[in-house]
């Protein structure tokens, strides 16, 4: 069985965008992909991830300033 997944919703696609850009040169695996349907954001794209990497994730996006709109597990 593998790892639980998490989504990290932003307020806007350029967020989304900025904060892929920032995690992935930490060294944090993440993956842009549409906002799941049972869901709701403002934007329609998110990042997904390992669940074990949201407090690593977070913690960079905080530094970098990058607002997180919510988080959910998937």
């Amino acid at each position: 069985m593998s790892e639980p997944q998490v989504v990290i919703l932003f307020h806007a696609s350029a967020h989304a965008l900025r904060a892929e850009k920032l995690l992935q040169q930490a060294g944090i695996a993440c993956k842009l992909i549409p906002v799941p349907r049972q869901l709701s954001s403002d934007c329609g794209v998110c990042l997904r991830m390992a669940r074990g990497d949201v407090g690593a994730a977070r913690k960079t996006l905080a530094a970098a300033a990058v607002e997180v709109a919510a988080t959910h597990e998937v």
